[in-house]
């Protein structure tokens, strides 16, 4: 039997087969649970379908974060066809390409706006709406970081502050939501080459450094984090909340 057999798990940020959502997606139906993708729009409604019925997804839907009616209405059609949710994975992030270069000083308040919203509301926004169908089910909320919310990376710029406010978000969710069981994390990834990161300028330059310097003198992949994923929504980690959980082969303890 699969650690997450009988479990149901909406899982948000597919955007193709690198996507660190897909990996999850994957890890969740090998351990025997049901699995709902949603994912951003048109412009990758194409590659999403086809991967969400490879692994026989229940159900494959569109969902703009920064709508609350979207919201609602993606977890009312949950609610009708599971009656519960036990898992909700956020891997959603995004920022203007702009503000993905150069100076932090060149940040747009329509750009911080945009990046905040998407990037970190959106988890608070998923959480209101998946917590009346998360009642006494012992449920797991799980996050996407990166350790640029918590030093400076260059280009990163934007996407830092919103990181660094998903991060704060996981902690107040973890004590607002602890009180009917549901435990609210997230993991802080290493480097990977997502259609996300390829915004990031000089991101590979950023990559070859992680692997020179970590402990384990490499990058980490996708399926690494998935695993890592896989523990925090399972029973083996029924006493975890609150946490940002690094997966990015040791280079957090790295000072110089």
């Amino acid at each position: 039997m699969g650690l997450l057999e009988g479990k149901k798990a909406l899982i948000f940020g597919v955007a193709n087969e690198k996507s660190i959502a897909w990996a999850v997606a994957e890890a969740y139906r090998r351990e025997g649970a049901e699995v709902a993708l949603a994912y951003a729009g048109e412009a990758v409604a194409k590659r999403v379908h086809p991967l969400g019925e490879s692994i026989g997804a229940s159900m494959i839907l569109p969902c703009d974060v920064r709508s609350d009616a979207d919201l609602a209405l993606l977890f009312e059609q949950v609610g009708r066809a599971w009656g519960g949710l036990d898992i909700l994975v956020h891997s959603v992030a995004f920022a203007n390409r702009e503000e993905l270069k150069g100076s932090f000083l060149n940040t747009t308040r329509e750009g911080f706006a945009t990046a905040l919203d998407i990037s970190a509301y959106s988890l608070i926004a998923m959480a209101k709406e998946a917590a009346p169908l998360m009642q006494d089910r012992k449920a797991s909320i799980i996050a996407m970081s990166y350790y640029g919310a918590q030093k400076v990376f260059p280009n990163y710029n934007v996407m830092g502050v919103a990181k660094a406010a998903l991060e704060a978000s996981v902690r107040q969710l973890a004590e607002a939501m602890g009180p009917q069981g549901v435990r609210v994390n997230a993991i802080s990834a290493g480097p990977l080459r997502t259609l996300a990161s390829a915004a990031v300028g000089g991101f590979s330059q950023t990559a070859g450094q992680v692997a020179e310097r970590a402990p384990l003198r490499r990058n980490i992949n996708q399926q690494e984090v998935a695993n890592a994923a896989l523990y925090l929504a399972s029973p083996l980690a029924s006493g975890v909340t609150g946490e940002i959980h690094f997966v990015d082969s040791g280079f957090n303890i790295i000072g110089l």
